[in-house]
């Protein structure tokens, strides 16, 4: 077991698909001796391409080219110069919304299946253009704050363990999972959170000052207490005492998010960071939009699935989707909604 204050890897899935490994060396800051070569730089620019038309932006309005992302150029030119796959890493499909009126159970369905595979197919797409190919760390960032969202930890291991299993069944080999459960051992799942919370987490009062001066941590913050307020089911008090609640626990969230990233960053450094959340132009992340909906913030994992008569596929609260189609199993279980 890790000394207090540390955190450690301990390999879950040793026979999923795992991105080939990195130089551990090169952090996802600037990389070091970043490539000046013009076509180290234009085949980049060209990997870069194709991530923008998938771009979940919080400045929707701006017309946006390779040049406005820095930091990722620099990174995946990094990665081009030394002919090595790019890894990307993913903070995101943590559990399912504890509202039954927004999701159709705890375990993933057809949401998922459908981001999974534009994820896989997104790698791929890159090894067409570059040959050395993309993968896909996942970082389900579940178990980090489940206390907070109130989902217990075994509906978050059912997850989690069904979303690998998809991966696997749907033969997504650009894709691999990491979770809590792979560091500080066999600690159990709170004092895992709390020593993580301990080593990365920023304070409060550094949360609360952001909140005050940087625009999108208050969008964010905003975002996390509508969602906790959404899904808060039984909750005995008065509304306002409910949004007092949610207020606090946003932070929690922020603060556990924000060490489970700085855990990322020190377990997998040589990376690019995408995000679910919207990101302006510019930012360390790049904000990755997985399936249509009309709510930027919405995901596979605060919603259900509808399959228009168009044939394409939107996000919908659960409650909203019955009204527009019927519901479909798949392998005994809830999947999603097919429009009448």
């Amino acid at each position: 077991m890790p000394p207090a204050g540390t955190v450690s890897t301990r390999h879950r899935h040793p026979t999923a698909s795992t991105p080939p490994p990195t130089n551990a060396g090169t952090t996802t800051g600037t990389p070091t001796g970043t490539p000046t070569d013009t076509s180290t730089e234009r085949l980049a620019a060209q990997i870069l391409g194709l991530l923008l038309p998938h771009r979940r932006a919080s400045d929707p309005g701006l017309d946006t080219r390779p040049e406005h992302f820095p930091h990722q150029l620099a990174q995946l030119a990094d990665f081009v110069a030394a002919g090595d796959p790019i890894l990307f890493t993913l903070p995101g499909f943590p559990c399912k919304s504890p509202n039954p009126a927004k999701v159709l159970s705890h375990l993933p369905d057809e949401g998922e299946r459908l981001s999974l595979t534009f994820l896989d197919g997104l790698c791929a797409e890159i090894g067409r253009r570059y040959e050395p190919g993309a993968h896909i760390l996942i970082c389900s960032d579940g178990h980090i704050f489940g206390d907070l969202v109130h989902v217990p930890d075994d509906h978050i291991d059912e997850y989690s363990d069904a979303l690998t299993a998809m991966i696997e069944r749907e033969g997504l080999s650009h894709l691999a999972t990491f979770d809590l459960r792979a560091v500080l051992g066999d600690l159990p799942f709170d004092d895992k959170r709390a020593r993580v919370h301990a080593q990365y987490a920023p304070s409060v009062e550094e949360l609360r000052e952001l909140v005050l001066t940087d625009e999108e941590t208050l969008r964010l913050y905003r975002g996390i207490t509508r969602f906790l307020t959404e899904d808060t089911t039984g909750f005995t008090g008065t509304r306002s005492a409910l949004q007092r609640d949610c207020r606090r626990r946003a932070y929690g969230v922020i603060q556990r998010s924000r060490a489970w990233g700085e855990l990322i960053a020190a377990q997998h450094p040589r990376s690019v960071r995408l995000s679910i959340h919207p990101q302006p132009a510019g930012a360390p992340k790049f904000g990755i939009r997985l399936l249509e909906a009309a709510d930027a913030w919405m995901t596979p994992w605060h919603s259900s699935v509808l399959h228009r008569p168009d044939g394409e596929w939107e996000l919908l609260r659960s409650e909203d989707a019955a009204q527009l189609g019927r519901l479909v199993e798949r392998d005994g279980r809830p999947s999603h909604y097919e429009a009448f």
